[in-house]
C-alpha cells in the first residue's frame, strides 16, 4: 500500500505538533537536504534515507530546530550537490520519528509543511544553510476549481483502474479532499512521474494552474495505459486462440484416431499420392517424389520440416515435365496472323516463317532459335512475340529481368534458407503449363550485378542450347529441359548485354518506324484499339453518338507535331487521349466531333510539343547539325562554337564524354593543320579562345560520330562562312581528315528524315549498311558518302574558303634571318613587332 495510506494518521499528527510548536515565519534560516529521485509536496509523509555526510550534518541541526527544507536535486547523478544543482523551490519539512543505521546512515520521516523558495543560500559546508521565503498560495474555492477537481478526479480514477501499482484506497482519500491544492499536491505524490514532472507541480503555486498542469499529465498517462491495455488484451487474445486450436485440434485426433479415420496430414499425403500416379513423370523426378513424400509420412505433423517437405513435393508436381502443345506449323497461316497484326517488321517476320518452315521439314530435332529483339521502346518488340507464340500454338509468358541483381532470382534459393522458392525461370515455366512455351526474357540488357553474383552469367544456361536441356535450379536440385523452349529476348541496346550472352543470341535489330508506317499502324491498329478501348465502339445505340473517325492528316499532324519517337507509343496515348475527351462527350449527351481534323487537334492535344522540319530557319555561323543514337531511336544533335578574345584555349561544354572530347580536339588540330588552306591566319588560335558546346547539358553525351559535324562547325566559326541549316552528318575524323565509319546508321538517318533533314552526309565506309534503310527514306533525301573532310566542306559550308595568299617573307631563308639579328631587342626592351595580349 502506498506510504500516504500507511503513515496518514501519523502525518497528520506530526503536523499539527509542529504548527502548535512553532508556526513557519514568511521567511526564516534553516539547514537544507539535498533529495535524489524524490520531491516532497505540503501535507505529504515521506520516509527518508539519508547516507551522504552533508546532509547527516544538516540533520543533526534540523532535529534540534525541528524543521528543515527539503530540495530536489537536478541531476540525481552528483553525488555532493551544491547549491547550483539544486532546485529554487521546495518544502519546508517537520521531521518526526528517525533511526539510526548500522552503516551510518539515517531513517527518518519526514511531512512537509509549506512551499518555500530560496531567497540567500548561507553556506555550503560542512551543510547546505539557505534563507527561504515561504510561498503561499491565493484562495482557489471557485467554480472553476470545482469543474478542475472533479475532472482531475474522473482522470485519477481511470488511471488509479488501469494501473495495478497504485492502490485503489489512493482514489478514495483523494475523494476526501476538498482543497484544490491538496488534492493536485497529493495525486502528484501518488502518481508514478519523474522528478521534473513533480518539480513542475510544486513549482506552481496558484491551485488552479495546479491542476490544469496535472490534468494534461493525468490524460497523456491515460492514453499510455490504455494503449498497454490494448496491447496486452490481444496478446493474451490470441495465446488463447493458439492454446484453444491446439486443445481442439488434439482432441479432434483422438477422435479420429479412435473411429479409425485419418488425419489431416495422412489426407494430405494422400492427395499426394493420387497426384503423382496421374502425372507423367521422368523415372528420375518420379523417384524423387516418392522418396520426399516417405520421408513427409516418417515426420512429425508438428515438425516445421513437415511444410518445407510439402511445398517441394507439391513444385516437383505443379511443374510441367512431359505437358507440351502441339506447334501448328503452317506457314501460311502464321504468315497471315503476323501481317494482320504488324505492319513493317519484314526481317522479324521473314525469321519466324524459316523457323517454321524448318521445323515442319525437320520435326522436333531442330533447335529452337533464342532471338534478341533489339530496338527503341514503342517498336512492336514483345507484341510481335506475342504475335509469334499465337502464330505457332504456343503457349505464351514473360519475364522481365530488368534491374535483376540476384542470381538467386535466375537460378533460385538452396531449400536449406527459410522461405526458399525456385527462380523466376521455374516459377514462370509452372505458370505456363508446359515444357514448349514461347518464353520472353524482356529488357534483357539492363541485367544487374553485385555482391549477389552475376544474373546474366547464370543466364547462360539457361539460353544456352548446349547446357539448357538439364538446368539445374538450386531449389528444385534436379535436371529440367528447357531446351524445347523458344526464347525470345528483348533489349534497347545491343552493346548493354554482356558479351558471353550476347554470342548466344540470334540478334534482329528493330528500327524506328518511318513516317509513311507509322500512318499506316495509326490507322490500320491504333486508331480501332482505342475506339474499342473507349467504348466507342459501344454507343452505337446512343442517338446521339456518330462514328468517330481519323482523317489522315489529323494523324499526319499528330505523328509530326506531338509525337518525335522511334516507336508508336506516343502517337497511341495521343490518339487514347481523343477518344477518351470524345467519350466523355458522348456519356454526358453533349454534340462530339465525329471526323478529326487538324484544325481539332489544338483543343483535344493543346500546342505542337515539336517543331517538324525546323532545325534552323536559316544559315548560321559555327553551327553544325550532328545526329545522335539514343533510347528513342535517335536524334538531332546541334554543335555550336564561338571564337572570343583570349589565349588560345580550348572550351568544351555539354556534358561530353571522353571520346566527343578526343573528337573535338582532333577536330581542332585537322584545322590549324590546314589554316592556311581554308583561309585562317596563324594568330587567329593565339589570340581566341574556342568553345564549342552541344546543348541540353543536362544529358550526358558519348560517342564517335559527331567528329565531322565539329570539324564543321569549328571551321565555319573560324572562317566566318555559315553552315547549310537542312543538312546534317555523322562520322568520325582523323587528324589528316578522313572520315571513319560509325554505328547506328540507320537509326540516325531515320532520327533526320523525321527531323525533316533532306541532305545528309555520311562516311563512304558506312554504304553498305544503306540496305536497311527503307527505300521511302533514300528517295526522301539525298545522301552524300564522304571519305574526306574536304567532301564534307563542299555539301556542308554555303561557299568555299579561300587559301591565304603565300607569305613574302618565306621566300628567302637567309634575309629574314639577317633581319632578325638586326632588329633583336635589348635586354629589357619590348619587341616592337610582338603583338598586344589580349587583357
Amino acid at each position: 500500500m502506498h506510504d500516504w495510506l500507511l503513515s496518514a494518521s501519523f502525518g497528520d499528527g506530526l503536523l499539527q505538533q509542529a504548527e502548535a510548536k512553532a508556526p513557519l515565519p514568511d521567511v526564516f534560516e534553516a539547514p537544507v537536504i539535498p533529495l535524489r529521485d524524490l520531491v516532497v509536496y505540503p501535507r505529504s509523509v515521506m520516509p527518508l534515507t539519508i547516507g551522504r555526510e552533508r546532509s547527516l550534518r544538516a540533520l543533526e541541526v534540523a532535529r534540534s530546530l525541528g524543521l528543515a527544507v527539503a530540495i530536489a536535486q537536478q541531476s540525481a547523478d552528483v553525488e555532493d550537490p551544491r547549491p547550483s544543482d539544486l532546485y529554487e523551490i521546495g518544502a519546508a519539512v517537520a521531521i518526526g520519528r528517525m533511526l539510526n543505521l548500522p552503516d551510518g546512515s539515517a531513517s527518518l520521516i519526514v511531512q512537509g509543511r509549506a512551499r518555500v523558495k530560496v531567497v540567500e543560500w548561507l553556506q555550503a559546508t560542512p551543510f547546505l544553510m539557505a534563507r527561504v521565503e515561504v510561498l503561499h498560495e491565493p484562495q482557489a474555492q471557485s467554480p472553476a476549481a470545482e469543474a478542475l477537481m472533479r475532472a482531475v478526479l474522473t482522470l485519477f480514477d481511470n488511471v488509479v483502474e488501469l494501473n495495478e501499482r497504485i492502490p485503489e484506497e489512493s482514489f478514495v482519500y483523494a475523494m476526501n479532499i476538498h482543497e484544490p491544492g491538496w488534492l493536485a499536491d497529493f495525486i502528484a505524490q501518488t502518481m508514478p512521474l519523474n522528478v521534473a514532472a513533480r518539480q513542475s507541480i510544486l513549482e506552481a503555486v496558484d491551485p488552479l494552474s495546479r491542476l490544469q498542469k496535472l490534468s494534461t499529465i493525468l490524460a497523456r498517462e491515460l492514453d499510455v495505459l490504455e494503449l498497454e491495455d490494448r496491447i496486452h488484451e490481444r496478446a493474451q487474445s490470441e495465446v488463447d486462440k493458439s492454446q484453444r486450436e491446439y486443445y481442439l485440434r488434439e482432441q479432434l485426433r483422438s477422435i479420429q484416431t479412435e473411429l479409425g479415420e485419418i488425419d489431416a496430414g495422412a489426407s494430405e499425403i494422400k492427395l499426394l499420392r493420387e497426384r503423382l500416379e496421374k502425372k507423367a513423370l521422368p523415372d528420375a523426378v518420379r523417384e524423387r517424389v516418392e522418396r520426399e513424400i516417405h520421408k513427409l509420412e516418417q515426420l512429425h505433423s508438428a515438425s516445421p520440416e513437415v511444410s518445407m517437405v510439402r511445398d517441394y513435393v507439391e513444385w516437383l508436381l505443379a511443374l510441367p515435365w512431359t505437358e507440351r502443345s502441339e506447334d501448328i506449323l503452317d506457314v501460311k497461316r502464321a504468315a497471315r496472323i503476323l501481317d494482320e497484326r504488324h505492319y513493317g517488321l519484314t526481317k522479324p517476320k521473314e525469321r519466324i516463317l524459316e523457323h517454321i518452315a524448318v521445323r515442319k521439314l525437320k520435326g522436333n530435332l531442330s533447335r529452337s532459335p533464342i532471338l534478341c529483339f533489339v530496338g527503341p521502346p514503342g517498336t512492336g518488340k514483345t507484341s510481335l512475340a506475342r504475335s509469334i507464340a499465337d502464330s505457332l500454338g504456343r503457349r505464351f509468358v514473360r519475364m522481365s529481368v530488368g534491374g535483376v541483381h540476384d542470381e538467386a532470382e535466375i537460378r533460385g534459393h538452396r531449400r536449406t534458407y527459410v522461405g526458399a522458392l525456385p527462380g523466376r525461370i521455374l516459377q514462370t515455366m509452372r505458370r505456363a503449363g508446359t515444357i514448349n512455351p514461347l518464353f520472353v526474357l524482356d529488357e534483357i540488357d539492363k541485367l544487374g550485378s553485385d555482391f549477389r553474383g552475376d544474373p546474366s552469367a547464370a543466364l547462360l544456361e539457361v539460353l544456352d542450347p548446349e547446357q539448357n536441356f538439364e538446368f539445374e535450379d538450386h531449389y528444385l536440385d534436379i535436371p529440367y529441359d528447357l531446351s524445347q523452349v523458344m526464347w525470345v529476348t528483348t533489349a534497347n541496346y545491343l552493346y548493354d548485354i554482356p558479351p558471353a550472352l550476347r554470342d548466344r543470341l540470334e540478334v534482329i535489330e528493330f528500327t524506328g518506324y518511318v513516317e509513311e508506317e507509322k500512318l499506316e499502324i495509326a490507322r490500320r491498329f491504333l486508331v480501332p484499339k482505342q475506339i474499342a478501348e473507349n467504348g466507342l465502339d459501344l454507343a452505337v445505340g446512343n442517338n446521339s453518338y456518330k462514328p468517330v473517325a481519323f482523317s489522315d492528316q489529323a494523324l499526319r499532324q499528330i505523328i509530326r507535331e506531338y509525337t518525335y519517337e522511334a516507336g508508336v507509343r506516343n502517337l497511341d496515348r495521343a490518339i487514347a487521349t481523343i477518344c477518351r475527351k470524345i467519350a466523355r462527350r458522348v456519356a454526358e449527351g453533349k454534340p462530339h466531333a465525329h471526323r478529326i481534323t487538324p484544325s481539332m487537334l489544338h483543343r483535344f492535344l493543346g500546342p505542337p510539343q515539336f517543331d517538324f522540319g525546323k532545325v534552323d530557319e536559316q544559315d548560321q555561323i559555327g553551327v553544325a547539325n550532328g545526329v545522335a543514337w539514343d533510347e528513342a531511336g535517335g536524334d538531332l544533335m546541334q554543335i555550336e562554337v564561338t571564337l572570343m578574345e583570349g589565349e588560345g584555349e580550348l572550351t568544351l561544354t555539354g556534358q561530353l564524354g571522353e571520346v566527343m572530347q578526343e573528337s573535338a580536339k582532333a577536330a581542332l588540330s585537322y584545322a590549324r593543320t590546314r589554316a592556311r588552306e581554308f583561309g585562317i591566319p596563324k594568330k587567329t588560335f593565339e589570340k581566341h579562345d574556342i568553345h564549342i558546346h552541344v546543348p541540353e547539358g543536362a544529358i550526358s553525351k558519348e560517342g564517335p560520330s559527331a567528329g565531322i559535324a565539329m570539324a564543321t562547325a569549328l571551321i565555319s566559326a573560324l572562317t566566318k562562312i555559315p553552315t547549310r541549316h537542312d543538312v546534317a552528318m555523322t562520322g568520325e575524323i582523323t587528324l589528316r581528315g578522313r572520315v571513319l565509319p560509325i554505328g547506328g546508321l540507320k537509326e540516325k538517318l531515320l532520327a533526320a528524315h523525321r527531323a525533316g533533314i533532306r541532305t545528309f552526309i555520311l562516311p563512304k565506309k558506312n554504304a553498305k549498311d544503306l540496305e536497311e534503310v527503307p527505300r521511302r527514306v533514300q528517295r526522301d533525301m539525298t545522301l552524300i558518302q564522304a571519305a574526306t573532310m574536304d567532301e564534307v566542306l563542299r555539301v556542308a559550308l554555303v561557299a568555299q574558303p579561300q587559301p591565304l595568299a603565300p607569305d613574302p617573307r618565306q621566300n628567302g631563308a637567309s634575309k629574314p634571318r639577317r633581319s632578325r639579328k638586326k632588329t633583336a631587342s635589348a635586354p629589357g626592351t619590348a619587341d616592337p613587332r610582338a603583338a598586344p595580349r589580349a587583357a
